[in-house]
């Protein structure tokens, strides 16, 4: 690994500081208010608080929502939509004030004086002290006194038959502009982080980033699993609503900030953390004297090799994540709109919790892998239906690369009979097309795998990678290596339907095909 100056930095603490967008004197305030807080359940009173806030905001955007886009929101009837906000707000307010415990009461008492007091100017010195937000009590408050107005212009709205587009819009938009503007519970940055509740516990996880030397390389790790761990919790706050009839429609906040939370971590895997650890190990590099690296070539290389190994396994989470959450968001799952009834909606969540954690659980014990190789991965899936989902999932993976492994096995032969094979690249497009499936689904199964022959495999498909000088032995030896991979493969999937979880479980082939056609874009 590269020597560097010992860093005084904590990328994983600063990352959770960071991302919060709180001043230091706030982050003291409310840290100080959090710790003095004196009941146990207070981590998850807070985070179901927060994470609905940040649900409410994002459930204004149909994009968030499952079922298929909304055609025309002109048109539509927000009523569904409207008593789903409604009960949000009604169960932010319990937890709200819940955390302000004996505090509650000066809220019932501004409430009546704001009735009572005769005098603009009181009335205009009582406003101005509702407002106040020195303190996170008193930014409560002020959410407080929102949500309750709320609730009740809601409910005015709700007597009508019809809920109209601007109308909704506009008031989920003055609702969202509380949130945004409150100064200590204002959670709707993207990939934001809260040291409270999103410390990572699994000794594992945290053992395997340790591995990482590069603070750039660390930061995109710590930022990868943090976010994902996040979305386990999203999925057991969705599990505890759907158990009860009363509060499983809410979900469909939680489904919103889910899928928002989702969209930005894969962006960012796909289009920014390549070039993150790039130029980190850039500034690395340019550390060391120019004396030394004839000396350290070897060690160098090696930590590209292993930066760039992290860098296909982050991209391959983003796909995996993206596909899969596409396939339940749009086929799955209901529309809020719909109006589906809380009996029948419970079980749907349940099921797909469980694919969807299987996902996350897949994402975090694969890139373990990566970052320590030598290390056991994780086990996440410790009952009997987290780990079938997960065998359930590595074998549709499987299935879904042995049909692009077959694809391009049939694509190469076809192209070794052609006189003009090495004329154009665009002839070629599918071995491209190929090696980025390869980076989105491939790479993980070597790797879950233990193929054995990986290295030659590995190298085989790295002779391809310039494609304008792809030679006929090349694509032989590359098509000789895919033939073995595909072999290894389908014993492989024998091997885990024969896993004991999966007795009785016949393999989904409409669904696997389904999810292989939403991969694909088809």
């Amino acid at each position: 690994m590269i020597a560097r100056l010992p860093s005084e930095r904590d990328v994983y603490a600063n990352l959770l500081r960071d991302s919060r967008g709180l001043r230091r004197d706030q982050s003291t305030a409310r840290d100080g208010w959090y710790d003095a807080l004196p009941w146990d359940q207070k981590e998850q009173t807070l985070f179901e608080l927060e994470m609905l806030l940040k649900g409410v905001a994002c459930f204004g955007n149909p994009r968030n929502h499952p079922g298929p886009r909304m055609s025309a929101p002109v048109a539509h009837d927000f009523v569904e939509e409207l008593i789903i906000l409604r009960e949000g707000l009604a169960r932010a307010g319990t937890l709200i004030r819940d955390l302000l415990g004996d505090r509650e009461r000066a809220y019932t008492f501004s409430r009546y004086l704001s009735s009572v007091l005769p005098e603009d100017s009181a009335r205009g010195q009582l406003l101005k002290e509702q407002l106040t937000q020195d303190t996170p009590e008193e930014a409560l408050f002020v959410l407080r006194n929102a949500f309750a107005s709320f609730q009740d212009l809601a409910d005015g709205i709700l007597r009508n038959d019809h809920v109209p587009n601007r109308v909704y819009t506009a008031l989920h938009g003055v609702i969202a502009r509380e949130i945004g503007r409150n100064a200590f519970f204002n959670p709707l940055m993207a990939l934001e982080f809260r040291p409270e509740f999103d410390r990572i516990r699994n000794p594992e996880v945290l053992e395997a980033l340790h591995h990482v030397d590069s603070d750039a390389a660390h930061r995109v790790a710590a930022l990868t699993m943090l976010s994902l761990f996040r979305v386990l919790r999203y999925l057991d706050m969705i599990d505890r609503y759907a158990s009860d009839a009363s509060s499983t429609r809410r979900s469909y906040l939680v489904l919103a900030v889910l899928r928002s939370d989702l969209r930005a971590l894969t962006r960012y895997l796909g289009r920014h953390s390549a070039d993150a650890i790039a130029n980190g190990f850039e500034r690395e590099l340019m550390k060391v004297h120019a004396l030394e690296i004839g000396q350290r070539r070897e060690e160098l290389a090696a930590e590209a090799k292993h930066l760039s190994m992290l860098r296909n396994g982050l991209e391959a989470t983003a796909s995996a994540v993206r596909v899969d959450v596409r396939k339940l968001f749009l086929h799955d799952l209901p529309a809020p709109s719909d109006g589906v009834a809380s009996a029948e909606l419970g079980p749907m969540l349940v099921v797909m919790t469980a694919s969807l954690r299987a996902t996350a659980q897949h994402a975090i014990a694969a890139l373990c892998r990566v970052l320590a190789p030598q290390q056991a991965p994780p086990r996440l899936a410790l009952d009997r239906a987290g780990r079938r989902a997960e065998s359930d999932r590595l074998r549709r993976e499987i299935w879904m690369f042995m049909q692009i492994l077959r694809a391009f096995i049939a694509k190469a032969q076809a192209a070794e009979g052609t006189t003009d094979r090495w004329a154009s690249a665009a002839s070629f497009q599918f071995v491209r097309d190929f090696l980025s499936h390869f980076r989105a689904i491939g790479y993980q199964l070597v790797r879950t795998a233990d193929y054995g022959r990986l290295d030659p495999f590995l190298a085989a498909l790295e002779e391809l990678t310039d494609v304008d000088l792809v030679d006929p032995a090349r694509l032989r030896a590359a098509l000789a290596e895919c033939h073995r991979f595909y072999e290894f493969l389908e014993k492989l999937f024998d091997e885990i339907s024969r896993r004991s979880e999966l007795t009785g479980v016949a393999f989904d082939r409409k669904d696997a095909t389904e999810t292989l056609k939403i991969y694909l874009g088809r």
